[in-house]
């Protein structure tokens, strides 16, 4: 990943030699509210401005999105019905043209009620869905084309923890997958644990292997690797907390080696946390407040994976429920769900802290933030 990131600032300097700015197509899940689907856009890396948003595929409710690994396909979550007439959870999958518009496939059940979370194998042979409704996990086929075959494993997450309110039940709220395409790793926050499954993509089916347990009432929810593979983070919805691992990836074993909080010292508001991810470079670890309204950020020790605070930055918005970090690691958008905005911040590549860009565009409930490497 830092050999990435190298490349990435190698070609930008090539592009500026050329006397042509590197851009990154940028594409924003939505949901509810004036959002009528997939909305995209295009950032300027020299400038560090984003075009206005434009509709490139009209759909109910796309909230999170997933690329293939050769970026020629993208999926969404959905809320779809079914033959009976009734809403179900639905996935739909997506061909990417040229220009960056997309040309709708095909739609399948998600497996599971409410799906808030999809990712795509390392293979581009399965999609991995979590449904927070009634707490499952699913993998369904990827076909040659593109398009979606209907779900070959089901799995339905049992238990409950301490917050009444939010935790009667199994809620799966993220599922990703390890660097060598061995392990899939679901965060639920109902139970407290991210569980671990071991992944057959060629199925595609997951079977149950193991689990690491966080914080009663901690409610993890979403989840992200450490380039260098040996840590993982994991950011707690209901105690807005990050907790930090050590990851064996022979054994498929988590080990909890930290948990911090996201919040600045003396913050007595309401907060809940929502998105965590790792610096290209695996330098930093950001997270977002919702309440605080801000980005956290980390520095990460590399070899303990222990995190240490830089700073807390507001994100010129209302809760930002997800944000992205470009390939390159030059830049970090920041969705603001309920200010129908995303804001540009540009990365330090030396501390990691943010600096306001100037740049912020309308997007109607932007819930996802997902670039496509050009």
């Amino acid at each position: 990943m830092v050999v990435r990131a190298a490349m990435g600032v190698l070609l930008f300097s090539l592009y500026a030699l050329n006397g042509h700015a590197a851009e990154q197509t940028v594409y924003f899940g939505t949901g509810g509210g004036d959002a009528r689907g997939i909305y995209a856009s295009t950032l300027d890396l020299d400038t560090g401005k984003l075009s206005a948003a434009r509709l490139v595929a009209e759909a109910g409710q796309p909230g999170f999105l997933a690329l293939s690994p050769d970026q020629r396909f993208l999926y969404c979550i959905a809320q779809g019905t079914g033959a009976d007439g009734k809403p179900r959870g639905a996935v739909q999958a997506y061909k990417i043209s040229g220009d960056g518009g997309l040309q709708r496939l095909n739609e399948q059940s998600s497996g599971g009620a409410v799906p808030c979370h999809l990712t795509v194998d390392k293979s581009g042979r399965c999609l991995l869905v979590a449904n927070y409704g009634d707490g499952s996990v699913a993998a369904l086929p990827i076909r040659p084309d593109g398009s979606l075959g209907e779900p070959a494993t089901v799995i339905k997450h049992e238990g409950s923890s301490v917050n009444q309110q939010r935790q009667k039940g199994p809620h799966a709220h993220s599922i990703n997958v390890s660097s060598d395409n061995a392990f899939a790793f679901a965060a639920d926050l109902g139970t407290d644990e991210v569980l671990v499954y071991k992944l057959d993509p060629a199925q595609p089916r997951l079977t149950a292997h193991g689990s690491a347990q966080v914080a009663p009432g901690s409610g993890p929810r979403h989840f992200a690797f450490h380039p260098g593979g040996s840590h993982a983070y994991v950011i707690n919805e209901l105690l807005s907390t990050i907790t930090a691992f050590r990851y064996e990836a022979k054994q498929g074993k988590l080990s909890p080696v930290q948990t911090i909080t996201t919040l600045p010292a003396g913050y007595a508001g309401e907060n809940t946390t929502a998105e965590v991810q790792v610096h290209p470079s695996g330098k930093f670890v950001y997270g977002s407040n919702r309440g605080h309204d801000s980005i956290v950020v980390f520095g990460c020790d590399p070899q303990s994976g222990r995190l240490s605070l830089v700073e807390h930055e507001p994100i010129r918005g209302k809760t930002p429920r997800n944000f992205g970090i470009d390939p390159t690691g030059s830049y970090l958008l920041a969705a603001g769900q309920n200010s129908n905005t995303v804001a540009v911040f540009r990365i330090d590549q030396q501390t990691g802290a943010l600096n306001y860009a100037g740049s912020e565009i309308e997007v109607p409930v932007p819930i996802c933030v997902k670039f496509l490497p050009n």
